[in-house]
């Protein structure tokens, strides 16, 4: 045990030196310059738009499910006593109906608080006198498709002929096709930000190779390699990604945080409904660590390359 002891001990003094060894090769400034800066402000975007790609994703995943088997049925007549008539008779027909889970005759209370808003009443006044049809939400067993909303309005059509069926999926399409076109907007963001980081590294690292050619030509002849002079370049690299990366995502998660904030006050349901889980959290946290990964890879392989046609 003795024997393994100093063994062990004694390749961890021999890695201390070798490293201590190639870090005076070059002169190196740690957290100089505007790397660490320019990577934050990189992560920070970066985590901005991957949390805003997620809530999306979210809130288009449970708006999905919300309506996949959502009918609303309309009684649209200008008749109040005819309308109301007609609505008990569509309701009666859609409880009986096959496939129908519960079917609802949204009451007066909700109608006054969906129409106030846009028509400008208020507690106390009659629905009723005012042109808005009867309303009736119908949850099926199953998907809304085309041949299951065919058939309801070919049920109620006897009863109600001023019956208007339509899949609620329908009504918010347009909400999807949006959100899809925003996912793909954030992505492309990632992306291009991915590319300028890779960019930024490539050239701060030609711009320290340059500035310490001549050193470097002193250290080819003294017997030192490509790969001893990579890993100093990518060890400094690695200090400045990882301090940009930290305060990236400090600054990224107050901002996310604050956005979440401003959202929430709406009150809406889908708003809500598009927060961050933990899966997403942890999916955030893991950006600083891949931009790292990204910076120190980027100035190996370009010290590498620069070095084949240096000398």
């Amino acid at each position: 045990m003795t024997m393994r002891a100093d063994f062990t001990d004694g390749l961890r003094g021999e890695w201390r030196e070798r490293a201590s060894a190639e870090s005076r090769l070059l002169p190196q400034g740690k957290l100089s310059g505007p790397m660490p800066w320019v990577i934050a402000i990189m992560i920070g975007l970066t985590v901005v738009a991957s949390a805003s790609g997620l809530a999306l994703r979210n809130t288009a995943r449970v708006a999905s499910a919300d309506v996949a088997g959502g009918v609303t049925v309309q009684i649209v007549n200008g008749a109040p006593r005819e309308r109301d008539r007609q609505a008990q008779a569509a309701l009666e027909a859609l409880q009986a109906a096959p496939g129908v889970a519960s079917a609802r005759l949204v009451p007066q209370k909700e109608l006054d608080a969906l129409v106030e808003p846009w028509l400008g009443t208020t507690a106390g006044d009659d629905v009723n006198a005012l042109p808005v049809p009867a309303l009736i939400d119908v949850r099926l067993s199953g998907t809304a498709s085309k041949a299951s909303v065919a058939a309801l309005r070919t049920r109620i059509a006897p009863r109600a002929a001023d019956a208007r069926v339509d899949a609620q999926a329908s009504w918010l399409a347009p909400v999807f096709e949006a959100i899809g076109a925003m996912q793909w907007l954030a992505g492309g963001l990632i992306a291009l930000l991915a590319f300028a980081t890779v960019a930024t590294v490539l050239l701060a690292t030609r711009n320290a190779l340059s500035n310490h050619r001549t050193t470097i030509e002193i250290v080819h002849m003294l017997g030192g390699t490509d790969a001893q002079i990579a890993r100093i370049f990518q060890r400094s690299m690695a200090v400045d990604a990882a301090a940009g990366g930290i305060g990236g995502l400090l600054l990224g998660v107050v901002t996310t945080g604050l956005l979440g904030r401003q959202f929430a006050a709406l009150g809406s349901g889908m708003m809500t409904a598009g927060g961050l889980g933990w899966t997403d959290w942890l999916a955030i946290c893991c950006i600083p660590v891949a931009g790292v990964l990204l910076a120190v890879l980027t100035a190996r392989f370009s010290v590498l390359n620069a070095l084949k046609g240096m000398l």
